[in-house]
């Protein structure tokens, strides 16, 4: 069973790591969107295409309150959350799994 615990806490492990660089990648398209960027400049292209899909759904359902995108911030929430519940989760179970200490 150890090996089903190491493949759970790393899979913990690896969700985290890529949630903290999505949320950094959240944090700087909303930084850059501030400034009015180049559409053209291929780094806000990708910036743009990597977070919109995420940001869409949400600012649909939310729309914009005084000119102000609250989407980004609910984005990085659903992060903090999806970091603290599902990722503690799967590390806790791989390490019951293991056999070890929490």
């Amino acid at each position: 069973m150890f090996v089903l615990g190491n493949l759970f806490i790393a899979l913990g492990n690896v969700l985290d790591i890529l949630l903290n660089i999505y949320m950094w990648v959240l944090i700087i398209a909303a930084l850059i969107s501030w400034v009015n960027p180049d559409p053209y400049n291929p780094i806000v292209r990708f910036l743009y295409g990597i977070t919109e899909p995420v940001l869409r759904p949400i600012r649909r359902r939310l729309g914009v309150f005084g000119g102000i995108d609250f989407s980004p911030l609910v984005a990085i929430l659903a992060i903090v959350f999806l970091r603290s519940f599902v990722v503690s989760s799967l590390i806790e179970l791989g390490y019951k799994l293991k056999g070890g200490p929490l």
